[in-house]
């Protein structure tokens, strides 16, 4: 009879242990996974748009420098 009093509350505890820990552990680190993953993405993209950007930015300059010089400098030798 000991023996499987023994049992059964050793039984207990290995489910309140599973339930009230590994649990609980399981979905807090698949949430943080989830944040981690979707921060990333943000970044990548704003990374993405700086990058748009600034490539807009120099193609405007690389066209105002081309429309300023309307004559071909020339050198006499």
């Amino acid at each position: 009879m000991m023996k499987l009093i023994f049992y059964a509350f050793l039984a207990y505890l290995l489910y309140r242990f599973i339930t009230d820990l590994v649990i609980p552990v399981g979905k807090a680190s698949k949430q943080v996974r989830t944040r981690m993953q979707e921060m990333q993405e943000a970044q990548q993209q704003q990374v993405r748009q700086q990058q748009e950007q600034q490539k807009a930015q120099f193609q405007k300059q690389e066209a105002k420098k081309a429309g300023d010089k309307d004559y071909i400098d020339f050198e006499e030798v």
